[in-house]
C-alpha cells in the first residue's frame, strides 16, 4: 500500500513538473524550433517570403560560396571585428576587476560606474555615441583639439569605421567584468600568501596562480563573447548602415538586407544556417583547445 501511494505521488509530482514547463515547451517549440526547421528547408529553396517556392537544391550554398563576394567581404568584416574585439574586451574585463577587486575607498562606487554602460545599451547608445564621434562638432574631437590633435573622421573613415565601433563595445564590457571580479573573489588567499613566502612578485602570482584559477572564467567569457560577436547587427546598421565603403558591412547586416531589403528569404535562410555552422565550428575549436590552456581547481591543486 505505502509503495503504491509512493509511485501515485512521483506520477502526480511529474505531472505538475511537465505542467508547470508546459509554457516553455510550447514556447519553445512555436518560436525556436518549428522556425529553425523552417528556415532549413527554405534554405534549398528561392522563396521570396511572399510566394511559394519553385526551386528545390542547392543553388543557394552554391552561389554563396562560388559567386557572392558579398558573403567575403561580411565574413571577412565580421571576423576583422571578433578577431579584435574579443581579444581585446577580455583583456579590459580582467584588467578593471583586478583593480576593482582591491580593498580601497570607493571601489563599490567604481564598480557600480563600471558597469552602468552595460545597463545602458540599445539604439539609444549607439545614437549618443554617434554624436561622440561626429568629426565635427563630437566632444572626442573637440577634447582631442585642446589639445592640440586632429581628430580622425571616425565613422565615415574606412581606416576608423570598424576601430570606432570595437572602442564603443570595449565600453560596455560591464558584464565579463564582473563575472572575472566573482572568480577573482572566489580564488583562496591562502595561494597568494603562500607565493609571497616563496618570494613571488605581482607577474609570477598572476602567471601561476590568477590566470589558472580564472582561466575557465575567461573560457566563459570568450566563448560568449565569440558568440555574440559573430552576430553582431544593432551598431553597424544604426551608427554606418555597413559604411563607409562596406567598412563596416558584417554577416548580420548582409543577412538582414537579403531577407527584407531584397525579399530573398530562401537565400538569407541559407546563409544564417552557414552562420550556425561557422559558430558550431568555433565552438567546437575553442572546446578542443580549452584542455591546453584551462585549469580547473583540481588541476591547480
Amino acid at each position: 500500500m505505502k509503495r503504491r501511494k509512493k509511485k501515485r505521488g512521483l506520477q502526480d509530482t511529474s505531472k505538475m513538473f511537465y505542467l508547470f514547463i508546459s509554457p516553455w515547451i510550447v514556447g519553445f517549440c512555436v518560436f525556436t524550433f518549428f522556425p529553425m526547421i523552417f528556415s532549413f528547408v527554405t534554405s534549398f529553396t528561392n522563396w521570396s517570403g511572399l510566394d511559394f517556392p519553385t526551386k528545390f537544391g542547392f543553388d543557394n550554398y552554391r552561389q554563396i560560396f562560388t559567386a557572392d563576394n558579398s558573403f567575403w567581404t561580411a565574413l571577412k568584416n565580421t571576423f576583422y571585428y571578433v578577431g579584435v574585439s574579443v581579444p581585446l574586451n577580455t583583456a579590459v574585463s580582467v584588467g578593471l576587476a583586478m583593480l576593482l577587486n582591491k580593498r580601497l575607498p570607493g571601489t563599490n562606487f567604481f564598480r557600480a560606474v563600471f558597469y552602468l554602460p552595460t545597463i545602458c545599451t540599445g539604439v539609444a547608445l549607439y545614437i549618443a555615441w554617434m554624436y561622440l564621434y561626429n568629426g565635427d562638432t563630437g566632444f572626442i574631437n573637440v577634447l582631442l583639439a585642446k589639445i592640440g590633435i586632429e581628430g580622425p573622421r571616425w565613422l565615415t573613415s574606412y581606416t576608423m569605421a570598424m576601430p570606432s565601433i570595437i572602442l564603443m563595445d570595449m565600453f560596455a564590457c560591464g558584464t565579463s567584468m564582473t563575472i572575472v571580479l566573482a572568480g577573482l573573489q572566489d580564488i583562496p588567499s591562502t595561494y597568494y600568501e603562500a607565493a609571497e613566502l616563496d618570494g613571488a612578485n605581482a607577474l609570477r602570482k598572476f602567471r601561476h596562480i590568477t590566470f589558472p584559477m580564472l582561466s575557465p572564467v575567461i573560457f566563459f567569457n570568450v566563448l560568449m563573447a565569440i558568440i555574440k560577436g559573430v552576430q553582431i547587427f544593432t551598431q553597424p546598421y544604426v551608427m554606418t548602415e555597413g559604411g563607409p565603403a562596406r567598412a563596416t558591412f558584417v554577416y548580420g547586416l548582409y543577412l538582414y538586407n537579403t531577407a527584407f531589403s531584397y525579399v530573398k528569404f530562401g537565400y538569407a535562410s541559407a546563409l544564417a544556417w552557414i552562420l550556425f555552422a561557422i559558430l558550431i565550428i568555433v565552438s567546437l575549436i575553442i572546446f578542443g583547445t580549452s584542455k591546453f590552456w584551462v585549469f580547473y581547481r583540481e588541476d591547480v591543486n
